[in-house]
């Protein structure tokens, strides 16, 4: 279910009553701030799970190819 237009109107409202115009400049860059730092986090952590699945690809790869003894 989606807000509506004069929900979200409301809200921008009451944000606007509670930290006053000069603070909701402030507060949507420091939101804007956390939410790049959110995403280069994600990223980051997406590279180390793909090089951490690599190495373990690369280790089952050379297990496989090791001759067996019997």
């Amino acid at each position: 279910m989606r807000p509506g237009l004069w929900q979200i109107l409301i809200v921008i409202l009451i944000i606007a009553l509670v930290f006053g115009a000069k603070k909701i400049p402030e507060i949507a860059r420091a939101l804007g701030r956390s939410s790049g730092e959110f995403k280069k986090g994600l990223k980051e952590g997406n590279a180390a799970a793909a090089e951490k699945a690599d190495e373990i690809k690369k280790a089952l790869l050379e297990e496989d190819a090791k001759p067996k003894d019997k």
